[in-house]
């Protein structure tokens, strides 16, 4: 077997990004997980999460704030923008919560991070069912923002730190497949928030709880969630974005 990576996690808070701290503690050493501050409607329930399970596996956390992006970028996911809208997931109104060029902004601090600390690896929790309608979630560019990052930290000379990998384990799975790898991990997911609401308890209509909702259904696993809104699910849209 080859040495174990030495990395650094993006984790959010929501489901995915658990589970995918408890799978790289398993299969990595894991340096930090990191979080980013950005001004959404929901970061203030996710962060609490993050730190939550980074101390529960002994992972030291880090949140760096990006202030600027609420103060000058335009999506209704931000606390400066317009009502979270409900529906499918898949929906055209998703296009309201795109946060422009979002993970291309965290992924270049987060390189930063990671090669300071002697990383080799940035692991995200990137999966089959992300939505198109995000450009920084397609394949082409998570493929070339991944050779940048390993082009710009490139070592100098073998004394150097080495360059920064994107891992992204779940990128074959869906949204259910990883809910059931955070089942098998232990993962509690009541201590996980997805709501981009950011209210008391999941709104349940909102696209990312209607896709946390099909995601337990789909892996037929309990949902520990509370909702304010729990009837069925909207249907998915048959036309596609």
């Amino acid at each position: 077997m080859g040495e174990r990576k030495q990395v650094v996690v993006l984790i959010s808070g929501g489901m995915d990004s658990v589970v995918a701290l408890y799978h790289a503690a398993q299969e990595c050493d894991v340096l930090a997980g990191l979080s980013f501050d950005y001004g959404s409607k929901h970061n203030h329930k996710e962060i609490p999460f993050a730190k939550h399970h980074c101390k529960a596996l002994g992972v030291p956390h880090q949140t760096i704030k990006l202030d600027f992006i609420n103060q000058l970028f335009k999506s209704d996911l931000l606390q400066s923008g317009g009502d979270i809208p409900e529906g499918h997931y898949e929906a055209a109104n998703m296009k309201a919560t795109v946060v422009p060029f979002r993970n291309g902004i965290m992924l270049a601090v987060a390189t930063g991070l990671a090669n300071s600390h002697g990383a080799n690896g940035l692991l995200i929790a990137a999966h089959a069912g992300d939505h198109a309608v995000y450009p920084d979630c397609r394949e082409k560019f998570m493929t070339a923002i991944g050779e940048a990052m390993r082009l710009g930290t490139d070592p100098m000379d073998a004394g150097d730190h080495p360059a920064v990998e994107l891992l992204r384990p779940f990128i074959a799975m869906r949204k259910e497949d990883i809910a059931a790898r955070g089942h098998e991990l232990g993962v509690d997911f009541a201590q996980t928030w997805s709501c981009y609401k950011g209210g008391d308890i999941h709104c349940g209509k909102c696209s990312t709880c209607v896709e946390r909702r099909e995601a337990f259904m789909l892996a037929g696993l309990p949902d520990p969630t509370d909702y304010l809104e729990s009837g069925p699910l909207p249907a998915k849209p048959t036309a596609a974005l």
